[in-house]
């Protein structure tokens, strides 16, 4: 069983929730987990700065080795900037908790591909029951102790590595919350995932995947067809 913390109350997307079962995670179990030997992760040099195609085949404008990142795109108070920070980001070492300023980064795995993670190297996953057209969250509840979504509080900063800025957003979550969306997904955090580089996620139900710089999914790992007790 693993311990799992209390989602905290957050800067709302929108209306806060009144129902504190949204809010406070509860102890469930989780399936059993894999260690996965993923080959060390690391960000190719190709990646910097460079977005893979976005679905229209479009990529992010490359950015000179020192430019500051521009302001790409807006969201109402969440600005997605051109490329990465030119200062340090400590993204928030709880995963259930949200932050003013995320870093999304395109980052390569021998096994499954190029995937995204945040500043601290923790994978980030997709939810095939969510919707992208338009943007849908479906994992709340226990759902979502298990698989904490990635939160942005406002007013709200992202600044990508390896990722087309115009397809990065946010969708509002029925507990009022705003999660951060990739091509339209919604991005989460596993909780099983113990160190950067875990990928315990992937695979999981057939349903969840590390989510790839384009929004899609990322390769399965034969022989791993692990289940899970929420989604």
């Amino acid at each position: 069983m693993v311990g799992l913390t209390g989602l905290a109350f957050l800067a709302a997307c929108g209306s806060q929730s009144n129902s504190p079962d949204d809010l406070i995670a509860k102890q469930l179990p989780v399936a059993e987990t894999r260690t996965v030997a993923p080959s060390p992760t690391s960000t190719p040099a190709d990646l910097a700065g460079v977005a893979e195609p976005s679905a229209s085949g479009q990529g992010a404008e490359q950015q000179a080795p020192d430019a500051k990142p521009t302001v790409a795109k807006t969201q109402k108070w969440v600005k997605i900037f051109s490329g990465p920070s030119d200062k340090d980001i400590k993204p928030n070492e709880d995963k259930a908790k949200g932050s003013n300023t995320v870093e999304l980064n395109a980052t390569l795995n021998e096994q499954i591909g190029t995937y995204v993670t945040d500043g601290a190297g923790r994978t980030l996953y997709r939810f095939d029951n969510d919707n992208a057209k338009p943007p849908k969250a479906t994992c709340n509840g226990s759902c979502a102790t298990a698989w904490p979504p990635l939160l942005i509080k406002s007013p709200g900063k992202i600044f990508p590595k390896g990722i087309d800025p115009k397809i990065i957003g946010y969708v509002e979550r029925a507990d009022g919350h705003c999660q951060v969306t990739i091509g339209g997904w919604p991005v989460y955090y596993f909780i099983a995932d113990a160190k950067p580089g875990d990928i315990n996620g992937q695979g999981v139900n057939g349903k969840w995947f590390a989510i790839a710089p384009t929004g899609g999914k990322t390769k399965p790992i034969p022989g791993f067809p692990l289940t899970s007790p929420t989604n």
